[in-house]
């Protein structure tokens, strides 16, 4: 099989599974508004990255098959039962927190091809459904089983991870009003916004079986390593793809002066960074994108960041030697590739 179709039928097999877990562990009840609006986005779809990254390490970690065991009933490393299913719905419920949030922010009109939260709803209840994820969150790693000693590590790993995301998009807004930005600042922002979350849905699992500090560590930083490669695709992404595909407008960074490892290095090769399109979403056309994406290509920045990209994910890769070797983890690796090869 191709890379993408090990990827897809890595993900295919446990998506459901996850799915069928957030049914189950966020049903709409009263009141209605707040939790259809809460499940709204995880119903839209999306491909379950990081709650998949986070059974495959519990999988990789414990040389578990996955076809012949129940995530709600996992075998730690004594033999234990753990649901490393609920840590994984609580991975993904804060991802789906900071997109409701992020969309407010940034204003945007669509995710994952519908409407934006903010938008089919409203804002007020847009704020209390992504606060209601990110609470529901830590009330499913509670329910995990884990020993206590593991439970509250996981719990601070998690807690820890919120508050980086949160310093992570500060920065982010930060940077859009300043135009002396380095990218050592804009990875150490990356880091904090989307890497940690990565870095936690791989790490946990492994704290949670019980696995020694040098596996968690390793797992830790492949999520960092692959999360970053993840960020710096998706920049590349917003100005390559059709919007269609998207779910957003296509370079809407360009739109809203984020900075991005792209354009920081198109400015240090002397482009105008800030003059590439018209400030207003309205005024933004297809061929206005194209232009600016030509001008970026020229300065070198695109190849650039690909190569960035490409040393994340091999550095990511490496740290996975300390895992024997298994199914899961050479999965592990091909989402690592995956991730910067994606198209959407």
């Amino acid at each position: 099989m191709s890379l993408h179709e090990r990827v897809d039928s890595a993900l295919t097999d446990r998506r459901e599974l996850v799915n069928a877990a957030i049914r189950d562990q966020l049903p709409v009840r009263k009141p209605e508004r707040l939790y259809e609006a809460s499940r709204y986005l995880l119903d839209a779809g999306g491909k379950r990255l990081r709650p998949t990254v986070l059974l495959l390490a519990a999988e990789a970690v414990t040389g578990t098959d996955p076809l012949s065991e129940d995530y709600r009933a996992f075998p730690d490393i004594e033999g234990e039962r753990i649901d490393v299913m609920s840590a994984a719905v609580a991975i993904e419920v804060i991802q789906s927190f900071t997109l409701i949030h992020d969309d407010i922010m940034d204003d945007d009109d669509l995710r994952r091809g519908v409407p934006a939260v903010h938008k089919e709803y409203d804002l007020e209840t847009a704020i209390l459904a992504g606060d209601t994820l990110y609470s529901k969150a830590f009330e499913y790693m509670i329910e995990t089983d884990a020993p206590a000693d593991r439970a509250v590590r996981a719990l601070d790993e998690l807690a820890t991870t919120c508050t980086e995301i949160c310093e992570g998009q500060a920065l982010d807004v930060e940077f859009e009003g300043r135009g002396d930005v380095v990218t050592d600042e804009y990875l150490e922002m990356v880091e904090l916004k989307t890497a940690v979350l990565y870095a936690a849905a791989a790490a946990i699992p492994a704290i949670l079986v019980g696995a020694d500090d040098e596996v968690v560590e390793a797992l830790h930083g492949y999520g960092l390593d692959i999360g970053r490669a993840f960020q710096i695709q998706d920049d590349l992404l917003d100005l390559t793809t059709p919007s269609e595909k998207l779910g957003k407008q296509r370079g809407s960074d360009l739109i809203e002066g984020k900075r991005t490892v792209i354009t920081l290095h198109a400015r240090d090769a002397g482009v105008d960074v800030d003059d590439l399109v018209p400030d207003s979403h309205d005024e933004v056309s297809e061929a206005d994108i194209d232009e600016a994406v030509a001008t970026l290509e020229d300065a070198g920045s695109i190849e650039y960041a690909r190569e960035m990209a490409d040393d994340l994910v091999a550095s990511g890769k490496q740290r996975l030697e300390c895992l024997p070797e298994s199914e899961a983890r050479d999965r592990l690796d091909d989402i690592a590739d995956f991730l910067i090869e994606r198209e959407y």
